[in-house]
């Protein structure tokens, strides 16, 4: 037998809140995809975001089709709704085994499979190598014994016909040391112009984009941050001709004007990134292209070359202006200095500087974050700045500060719709726990909408229309009428 393999994105997508005219395809499902074929393995991909299906088009597809593993990609912020999709899937057809992955699955596969019966087996890490092992484990008869063998998986161990029994982890797996190994990801198997993914340039227009990963990890360690989780700290780049030739397959097979580098460093080591840009003028490529970089690793040397190279606009952390929560909480090496000198390349150049900050860090108090929202405010004009409220990710540092401060309660769990003990904003970025510490909740929301004005990058109506239709209890009314409070009050004083 040989098994057939379905791997799907939730209705609500890869992201929270974020391409809601466009989006851009997961790579990760992608690279599974790819190597399952690679294998001989059937495959087919469902990202049911852009194809427009809900949760009942996808059960509806699994009792049809007949998937022998429905695999279902997760995000922190999408988790609620993959869940939904795994109990639809598992109804629809019990026998489909139902294994999920994703960011969200490194450090929470105990936690999902005791609240979440319908889903069978969670893998942690990189799922590449993990899918063709679990495909190849169905085909010898999908019990634990073959499950047992599989590093990177938790899995139930249950009667056959339950969802009961004891859950299985089967201890960590490796992560790919050469990604050079791996085929690149299967846009084929998706029909890209659903993904509408547009990029607007300057002086250009509205464009056609690809998104790239070219490395994974990052050598850095802010508390935030999930990537050491997920990636690990020691980067894995993949060589710079493998690079190209990827920019060249987007630009001829699927007309990309614009390349979205979706490493989380692109310039985590400064010598590769110059060849890829000595490859892109040498070979004349016309691109446009966006990556997120660290401001304490560039000089302006690169910065002119990337900017040769096609580079229109980039993004990077301050986090913070105050130095005492950049060196003494979030441990950030990049200075303020530095992050102004990028920023003026940036202006004399004409490209677009995308700083990002964060609010609410741990013992930030109002004076200091006054300092970061007025260092963000002088930089009108100057730069496209994006701010969040700090978010708790499972498993990084800052998580187990949260817990060790009882700010998250021992029992919590990832899994329950909503939790009355801790505070989250979904219309911001999905059902996650936010970090409050010495900030209150009308000092936070006079931020986030004094920042909105200023940055004029959001649509506070539409924000405000989200919210109310969320107000089912009085604590969640007491939120959002702090909320109108603090907004009120930002009107009155301009």
């Amino acid at each position: 037998m040989t098994a057939k393999v379905t791997l799907c994105i939730p209705p609500q997508g890869y992201f929270a809140e974020r391409w809601q005219k466009s989006s851009m395809p997961a790579l990760g499902v992608l690279y599974m995809a790819a190597c399952l074929e690679r294998e001989g393995i059937p495959v087919t991909t469902l990202p049911a975001h852009v194809m427009k299906w809900g949760v009942a088009d996808i059960a509806q597809y699994v009792n049809a089709e007949k998937p022998d593993i429905f695999g279902l990609t997760i995000t922190t912020e999408n988790r609620l709704e993959a869940f939904d999709v795994a109990r639809a899937v598992k109804r629809a057809r019990p026998e489909t085994l139902v294994v999920v992955g994703g960011p969200h699955c490194q450090t929470t596969a105990y936690d999902t499979l005791l609240h979440i019966p319908e889903i069978d087996i969670v893998v942690s890490g990189e799922g590449e190598q993990t899918i063709v092992e679990l495909a190849r484990a169905v085909e010898a008869g999908g019990g634990p014994g073959e499950f047992r063998k599989i590093q990177g998986i938790t899995y139930r161990d249950h009667p056959a016909g339950t969802m009961d029994g004891a859950i299985v982890p089967t201890g960590p797996r490796m992560k790919i040391a050469d990604l050079n190994t791996l085929p690149m990801p299967a846009r084929h198997l998706d029909d890209m112009k659903l993904y509408n993914f547009k990029v607007d340039v300057p002086g250009k227009g509205s464009l056609p984009a690809a998104n790239l990963m070219t490395s994974r990890g990052c050598p850095f360690d802010c508390n935030f941050c999930a990537t050491p989780v997920n990636w690990g700290r020691k980067v894995r780049g993949v060589a710079p001709e493998k690079v190209m030739d990827e920019i060249e397959l987007c630009m001829e097979q699927y007309d990309a004007r614009v390349i979205w580098f979706y490493d989380d460093t692109l310039n985590y080591n400064p010598k590769r990134l110059e060849t890829i840009c000595d490859m892109m003028i040498e070979r004349k490529l016309d691109i446009h292209w966006f990556c997120e970089i660290r401001v304490d690793a560039i000089d302006r040397r690169l910065f002119d070359k990337m900017v040769q190279a096609g580079m229109f606009h980039f993004g990077f952390g301050v986090e913070s202006a105050n130095e005492r929560i950049c060196r003494e909480i979030i441990h950030k090496k990049a200075t303020l200095k530095q992050a102004v000198d990028v920023i003026g390349w940036a202006n004399e150049m004409d490209v677009i500087a995308n700083p990002f900050f964060i609010f609410s860090h741990p013992t930030e108090t109002w004076k200091e974050a006054l300092e970061t929202i007025e260092f963000a405010e002088s930089l009108k004009g100057r730069a496209m700045c994006s701010m969040a409220i700090l978010h708790l990710y499972p498993n990084t540092r800052l998580w187990d500060r949260a817990m060790d401060e009882g700010k998250i309660p021992a029992d919590f769990t990832w899994t329950a719709v909503e939790d009355p003990r801790i505070m989250e904003l979904p219309e911001a970025q999905g059902n996650i726990p936010l970090y409050m510490d010495k900030l209150t909740w009308f000092q936070l929301s006079t931020i986030i909408f004094r920042f909105s004005q200023s940055a004029l990058k959001v649509s506070l109506l539409s924000k405000v229309k989200k919210a109310v239709k969320r107000i089912n209890s009085w604590r969640r009314f007491k939120q959002y009428f702090v909320m109108g409070l603090a907004l009120v009050k930002l009107k009155l004083v301009k």
